[in-house]
This record gives structure tokens, sequence and C-alpha cells, in this order.
């Protein structure tokens, strides 16, 4: 049976790498079934609408990241409040931005988790500390300087006793950097549009929600 999240990708025409090392592999359901999920769906379907097109942008982001509708519109609304008070503002790298700065999203491009769901997990189960003191809300912001390391008592658990063979082929993105050795992670960059490549055009994005 096809996990509900390959759907989603499915859906979507995209793979958003919800499933961790399954969307690497042969087995993933986009390289086995690359079309939509349901009965019609290897009909001819009809082309989408400018609204349709804007919602399914939408989507991408939205259920990469793991978010729900109303968390997902409260990033964009901020940032579109922040374009119109700041002429020289990028809204599209404002939006990646704030996304990738969530705490849960570090821990997983730290390569601390297999997806962001489990790096959401993760934090709520007290994993880790941030900055020498424990943390437990998956949405929280980092900084610049920030360090992200696994709380003492946690480090005999599998999530962290699994890391040590995973971590040695395993590359940050260029704004992080990872000790290895004591499995800690600091915030040294700011993330970008081209090096974060996000699954979805995000300009369609702010005009579906400026209708």
């Amino acid at each position: 049976m096809i996990n509900a999240k390959c759907k989603i990708c499915r859906r979507n025409q995209r793979k958003l790498f919800l499933k961790g090392e399954k969307c690497f592999s042969p087995k993933c359901p986009m390289i086995q079934k690359a079309y939509a999920p349901g009965m019609a769906a290897k009909k001819r379907r009809r082309p989408l609408s400018e609204y349709g097109k804007e919602l399914s942008e939408k989507q991408k982001l939205r259920n990469s990241y793991g978010l729900r509708e109303r968390q997902f519109r409260g990033y964009v609304d901020k940032v579109l409040e922040k374009s119109r008070m700041l002429e020289d503002v990028n809204p599209a790298e404002v939006l990646i931005r704030s996304l990738e700065f969530r705490l849960d999203n570090v821990v997983y491009r730290l390569g601390f988790s297999i997806n962001r769901k489990h790096g959401r997990q993760l934090v709520n189960h007290g994993f880790f500390l941030l900055n020498g003191k424990p943390v437990d809300i998956p949405s929280l912001k980092v900084r610049l300087g920030d360090k992200i390391s696994f709380r003492e008592n946690t480090k005999t658990k599998s999530p962290y006793t699994q890391l040590e063979e995973k971590l040695k082929a395993y590359e940050t993105p260029v704004w992080l950097k990872l000790d290895k050795k004591s499995v800690e992670g600091e915030i040294i960059g700011l993330p970008t549009l081209e090096e974060v490549s996000p699954p979805a055009e995000i300009s369609s994005i702010f005009e579906f929600y400026s209708r």
C-alpha cells in the first residue's frame, strides 16, 4: 500500500522528499507510478486554471514543510506585510528563509532526522539543546550563531545511536556547519533561493493569497 505522503508527491507531480531515504530509492512511488493517484489518474486531464496553478504551487510548498494551512498562511502574510513596508525586500527569499529557519527544518537539514516530520517529533520529545538549553518547540526560529546539539540523556536512544554511519557521508547546506564528532550543528549563514531550490513557484503562492 502506498503511503499517504507518497500520494501527496504523486498528486503534485513532484518529489517533495517526505519519506526520507525511500525518496532516493527505486521503490519511490514517484518512479514506479509517475502519475496522480485515483481511478482516472491516467486519463488526460483538463489544463489547470490560473487559480488551480496557484493552489497547486501553494500546496507543494506547504506539504514540503509539513505545515497546516493556518501556519503556512501566517508565514506568507508576514512576508507580504514586510514587502509592502520595505521596497528592497525579496519576498520569495524572505519566505524561504523563514521556513528554513524553523528548528524542525534545521534538525532535518543537519541530518539529525530522516525528514521534517521526524525532526518535528524529535524536537517535541525534547531531544535537543539550543545554545545549551533544552527546547521542545519545532517552530522556534533559529538565528545566526545558534548551536543545536543532542541532550545527554537522549544519546543512548536510536535516533542518536544510528547517526554515526549516516553522517559520515552527509553534506549539510552551506549555511550550516556540522561537527560530526560531537554531533553538533551551527547556523553560520543565510539560506538563499538558489541553495534551497524550493519545489514550487513562490510568486504564484503570493498571488494565491493576494486574491
